[in-house]
Order: C-alpha cells, then sequence, then structure tokens
C-alpha cells in the first residue's frame, strides 16, 4: 500500500514541533552551563538526527558545530556500538570520528522505543573550557600531533547506561581537566539537555506515532530539497577558482597555508559542488581540518551566498557535493594528526573562498572575505583568583570580535565573529567577566576607518584592552590569523583592518606581541587586542552618497575617508557638495580602469 504523504498543516507543525526541542535542549545548556563559553558566550550547538545518520533540524546556534558534524558522529555511535539501549548516552569529541576537534565535547543519546527499536539520535555539543591540553588552551595551533596537543579524546565513549554516569569515565575527566568541577557542571548541563530532547521527541511520537514522525522526516527533507533547488535556479552557472591564506605558523610554509576553492554552480541540473581537493597534506600544527569541519566550512560559504533563506537539513543538503582529498590539510587528515583549532582559523579560510567564488560568478552573491579571529580579546585566560582563596579558574573570554564581510547587497553583520561562527555566539558582559575573573577591561570600542570600505562595507575592527587586577597573575593564551593576511575585498571592494595585538608595560608601553601567544600578565600590565575589520563589496565609489554620509556623523568614518577612499566631498556643514563628489568619483573610477 502507497504511503500517503503528509499535508502541508502536518508538515509544517511537525516542523515547529521538532525545532522547539533544539530550542529547549539549547536553553537548558545557556541556563545551567557552568562555564563562560556556554552561560555567557553560548557556544554550543543542538540538533536531532534521523535513524539513517541524517540531519533533521537543529536550533539556531554555531553552524560549523552542526552542518556535517552531526550526521557523522551519530553514524560512528552506531557503528561503534551497534547495540543501543535506552538510558544510553555517548561522549564524543574525536575529530577522527566526525567531530569538529576536541575541544567540542558532544553528548549523543539514542532515542529508543520501548520494543527497544532506534528512531532518531539527540545531539549536544558544547565547547569546552578546558579539555587536558598540555597548556591551558582548547586551541594549539603549534602542536606537532594530538600527543604533544594532549587533549583527551572521546572515540564516542559510553559514558550514561541505563541513564547513570558511568563513574570511570567521570573521574578520568575530572583528573584530566583543569577545574574540574567546572567541567562536571557543564557536563551535567549537556546530559541534562539531551535527556530533554530524548523525552520530548518521545513524547511526539506517543502523540503522533513513529510511523507519522518518520513520514514527516521523508517529507521534511524532500521539501528542503526543492527549496534549495529553487534557490539555485535562480542562480546563473558558472565556476570559480579562489583562494585564502592563513598566517603562517610553525609547521606550516613560511607563507602560510594556502586553501584553494573551486566552485561549480550548475543551475540547470540545481547543483552546487565545491572541491577542496587541490590542497596541500595536513600538516605538523594543529590547523589541520577535521572532516566535519571541512565539509561545514563549505556548506557555509554556499548557505551564506545564496540569494535566499533555505532550511539547513540533509534534504538541502543533497544539492550539495564537497569533494575533499584523503591526506590533505581541508578535512582529510588521519590521527595522530593534531586539529585543535580546526573550528576556526582554517576554517574560515575555506568559507570565505566560497563566499568570494560566489561573486567571482556573478556581481550579486556572494560576500567578501569576513575577518579572520582568535586574538587576545578571544583569548583563553587562566590563573587563581586572589579575591575568592586563590580558586583556580580557566574560560575563553569573549571580549571583542566583530569581523562582518561587505555581502552582495547588504553592509556587514558587525558581530559575526567569525564566518563559522556566523554571530550564534554572543559578546561576554564586561561585567560579568570582571565578577567571575580577577581582570579589569580598560576599553572596548569599535575603530574608525578600519572597514573593508566598498559599494557594501565589511565590519570595522574593534580594541579591547584588559589586565588583571591588583594582586594577581593572568596568563592569556591566544591564536590570531589575519596578522599578515587580512580580510580580503571582493570585486573592487578594499581588505579590512588586519589583527594586531600588544603588551602594555606598567609604563605604559606598548609592544606588539606575535600572532600566537602564551603570555603572563602581571598586576599593572594589559594586553591590547585590535580585532580583525571584514572585507568590502564592490568599489567604494558606488556606495550609495547618503549611505557615506550617514557613516561620517555616525563616525564610522571619518571625512577624509569620505573624500579619498568613497570619494564623498562634504561641506563645513556635513552636507554633500554634489558637483565635487561627482568629479572626485569619476576620478577614483578612471584611476582603476
Amino acid at each position: 500500500m502507497p504511503r500517503r504523504p503528509l499535508d502541508p498543516v502536518t508538515l509544517a507543525v511537525l516542523s515547529k514541533r521538532f525545532d522547539s526541542i533544539t530550542t529547549k535542549m539549547a536553553n537548558t545548556l545557556l541556563r545551567t552551563g557552568r562555564s563562560g563559553v556556554l552561560n555567557m558566550a553560548k557556544d554550543f550547538s543542538t540538533s536531532i538526527v534521523t535513524r539513517d545518520c541524517e540531519l533533521l533540524t537543529g536550533a539556531e546556534t554555531l553552524p560549523i558545530h552542526v552542518l556535517s558534524g552531526a550526521d557523522l558522529m551519530a553514524r560512528s555511535m552506531m557503528e561503534l556500538h551497534p547495540v543501543l539501549r535506552r538510558g544510553d548516552a555517548f561522549l564524543h569529541n574525536s575529530p577522527y570520528h566526525g567531530c569538529s576537534h576536541p575541544a567540542d565535547h558532544t553528548i549523543l543519546v539514542p532515542v529508543i522505543d520501548e520494543k527497544g527499536t532506534h528512531h532518531f539520535t539527540i545531539w549536544v555539543k558544547a565547547h569546552q573550557a578546558d579539555i587536558g591540553n598540555s597548556l591551558p588552551t582548547t586551541y594549539m595551533a603549534q602542536a606537532r600531533d594530538v600527543y604533544e596537543e594532549g587533549a583527551l579524546i572521546f572515540p564516542c565513549v559510553k559514558v550514561q547506561q541505563d541513564g547513570e554516569d558511568i563513574t570511570d569515565i567521570i573521574r578520568l575527566c575530572e583528573m584530566r581537566i583543569r577545574v574540574p568541577g567546572q567541567w562536571r557542571g557543564d557536563y551535567l548541563a549537556m546530559v541534562g539537555a539531551a535527556r530533554i530532547g530524548e523525552r520530548e521527541v518521545l513524547a511526539m511520537a506517543a502523540e503522533f506515532g513513529w510511523q507519522t514522525l518518520h513520514a514527516f522526516t521523508r517529507a521534511w527533507f524532500d521539501y528542503c530539497e526543492q527549496r534549495m533547488i529553487a534557490a539555485i535556479r535562480r542562480m546563473p552557472s558558472g565556476e570559480a577558482r579562489a583562494t585564502s591564506t592563513h598566517d603562517a605558523v610553525r609547521g606550516t610554509p613560511p607563507d602560510g597555508i594556502t586553501i584553494t576553492v573551486g566552485l561549480k554552480v550548475d543551475s540547470e541540473n540545481a547543483m552546487i559542488e565545491v572541491d577542496l581537493r587541490n590542497n596541500p597534506d595536513a600538516m605538523p600544527c594543529g590547523l589541520n581540518l577535521s572532516e566535519g569541519c571541512a565539509r561545514t566550512a563549505a556548506m557555509i560559504g554556499i548557505f551564506n551566498s545564496i540569494p535566499e533563506s533555505v532550511p539547513t537539513s540533509a534534504g538541502s543538503f543533497r544539492r550539495i557535493k564537497v569533494h575533499i582529498r584523503e591526506g590533505s590539510v581541508a578535512g582529510g587528515g588521519k590521527h595522530p594528526t593534531s586539529m585543535s583549532v580546526a573550528t576556526t582559523n582554517l576554517a574560515d579560510r575555506v568559507t570565505n573562498p566560497v563566499q568570494v567564488a560566489f561573486s567571482m560568478i556573478h556581481d550579486g552573491l556572494g560576500l567578501a572575505e569576513c575577518g579572520p579571529i582568535m586574538g587576545a580579546s578571544l583569548a583563553v585566560i587562566s590563573g587563581v583568583d586572589p579575591r575568592n582563596g586563590n580558586e583556580p579558574f580557566v574560560n575563553q573570554i569573549f571580549l571583542l570580535d566583530t569581523g562582518g564581510a561587505g555581502a552582495a547587497t547588504t553592509d556587514a553583520w558587525l558581530t559575526i565573529c567569525h564566518a563559522g561562527n556566523s554571530g550564534m555566539c554572543f559578546l561576554d558582559s564586561v561585567e560579568l567577566d570582571e565578577l567571575h575573573f580577577p581582570l579589569v577591561v580598560k576599553q572596548r570600542r569599535l575603530v574608525p576607518d578600519t572597514e573593508g570600505a566598498g559599494r557594501t562595507v565589511g565590519a570595522p575592527a574593534g580594541y579591547c584592552e584588559y589586565g588583571p587586577v591588583a594582586g594577581a597573575n593572568l596568563e592569556v593564551v591566544y591564536v590570531a590569523d589575519g596578522v599578515r593576511n587580512r580580510a580580503r575585498g571582493t570585486r573592487g571592494g578594499l581588505n579590512g583592518a588586519p589583527i594586531r595585538n600588544y603588551l602594555r608595560s606598567t609604563e605604559g608601553e606598548l609592544t606588539e606581541l606575535p600572532g600566537i601567544a602564551d603570555v603572563v600578565l602581571r598586576p599593572g600590565e594589559t594586553v591590547v587586542s585590535n580585532c580583525a575589520g571584514g572585507g568590502g563589496y564592490g568599489p567604494p565609489w558606488e556606495r550609495p552618497v547618503e549611505k557615506v554620509r550617514e557613516d561620517v556623523e555616525e563616525g564610522w568614518i571619518t571625512r577624509q575617508r569620505a573624500h579619498d577612499v568613497y570619494g564623498v566631498v562634504l561641506t563645513d556643514g556635513g552636507q554633500v557638495d554634489v558637483a565635487a563628489t561627482d568629479a572626485r568619483r569619476a576620478g577614483l573610477a578612471a584611476a582603476q580602469a
């Protein structure tokens, strides 16, 4: 007997019900997480995966965590544990088995009915403040391999049975992780979120029946695929090749790591292909991409660039092919290759050229490059707090990052943080950081004239300065890209400002720090961090004149930059001198012809 299709109302209702489950899970993490990474920065993601290991839906959380990875991790769970039982939960952070990078501890819970049949997998991922690395940071760009990195690796290890903790695993983590009580609190928040997801899916099955829920997944994937087909067919066909270069670190060539992306848009057959095979072999450093991060980074570039919103699920992914070469730095590495920094630095160097390649195919698609990240304003800080009986602490701070890229039709998303984050992390509250940790934030502000100028503009850079309170030392570890290779503009847009980090001495003298540093600040010293600006899209002299005038009025740019870069001449009263502006813009355009 043929299956009857679901009616549109039922499809919409079940879609929202599944979405609400992932949102409940995310809210649980935000409200109960112990570390600032979770309860302030919101560096976590939640999703539901089908019994066939396909992404069904995810909360509005970090795309670099979810698009490809939830599926790979669910598949590894089923391969490593062929017999699943209700009450099981698995701790997974192995980048060799589908996870993004070791810092992203993930809890997987199979949803199993009273007969023992597996129907869905609940998936909760949360970046950890510490994972047992040899240095007090979760980002080790210069680690030659996973052994030097030192992270605890859990290849989908059972951590609960019959709903109860397997305490051997908990004790192992507590002995190796700095500030174990903080990790334990985050672990409990993750397990609690996952069990809420399990409970809610079981309740949906009791209400609608498993058959209806599986019929929904098939119908939902078909719907998402049709949405993706329509979006691709509204774009012109074309091919483009773009590159983006990460700054050099120990273990890389002197000029850094250049990622090459080949993009093909086939409108007639409604397919988009991204080719990552023409890239170097994995390197003895921590920048190598896991398979999950490489695939996801490419897909983020696609979803950022298509001209309309399409649901991200296995259905829309049917219209995407990402090609990866085994052994490549771009997602083909194997154990013991270090992938410590896989979610951020080099992943953005995949997303950015995908966005740029779309703009090369057609003016009106894609984006410029988003700003590189991970300067001292996003450092991992650690030490002991003299205000609290020398209690140890470790946490990644999210004090400031901007970095958004100019898009085809809109200015940058100011606080996107980085391409793979897509603005889903929150910036820390200065007051809460100062309450929780022995530090003082001296300044946090935007810097005029640092945007990637263009027809649409990239985000300006930001300035952040902080240091320890009296009587405290503060260890600051960061892994910055973009000191040498800033975010590039596209189609005539200009580059964004670079990252810069400095140490300010007790006498006020500034010394520039390297792109990667482990600095111990003593009382009276501060670290100064300038985050990167994003690239611009299109020639600056094509930016609407009134927008330029408003940018000057709001303090984003100076009158001099308006004249020199955008070709807009303002009177002493701040009004546009039309004749002088027309002449100036004609001269700028002629100079670039």
